[in-house]
């Protein structure tokens, strides 16, 4: 049985963080299309529910930019999105929206959701040093999350005034 030396074992070590750390996006991005699509059906306004649809189509896309990424790097990507039970940072909490009914409130989620998504790549970038085509596709999505805060923010106040 060959030893592994200190170098190979740090070599390792990384690609399993970073395994970890894409594997962790990966599923919050398929949390994130389940609530995007969850509170699409919830929302009453037409707009409203045509961004939400883009918001699901677009977390789709990056999953499959991650589950890309992660099988170049000889990994078997996660399926879905957190079990139940274990959700590290549920994306969303619609159940709790919807029961008031209400467009501004599953807005809410959304950007409390979203916050939390991308304080979870922002967290992820920093504390690890992925290759550099790895982290541009990461800040990219990073950029179009923090747009999608912004998108929601001013949906959220045309909610108010029309209420």
């Amino acid at each position: 049985m060959t030893m592994k030396t200190t170098r190979e074992e740090a070599k390792e070590n990384i690609h399993k963080d970073l395994v970890n750390n894409l594997q962790g996006l990966l599923e919050k991005n398929y949390d994130a299309e389940k609530g995007f699509a969850k509170a699409m059906e919830d929302a009453k306004d037409s707009n409203l529910k045509r961004f939400l649809q883009q918001q699901a189509r677009q977390r789709n896309k990056f999953a499959t930019e991650l589950d890309k990424e992660i099988r170049s790097l000889d990994e078997k990507p996660v399926e879905n999105g957190s079990t139940t039970g274990t959700l590290h940072r549920t994306w969303i909490d619609i159940k709790t929206a919807v029961s008031g009914n209400d467009d501004e409130a599953v807005l809410e989620e959304c950007i409390r959701g979203e916050k939390a998504s991308m304080e979870e790549y922002e967290e992820t970038l920093k504390e690890n040093r992925f290759p550099t085509n790895l982290q541009s596709v990461l800040n990219s999505q990073l950029a179009e999350i923090k747009g999608t805060v912004a998108k929601v923010k001013s949906l959220e106040d045309l909610a108010e005034k029309s209420n």
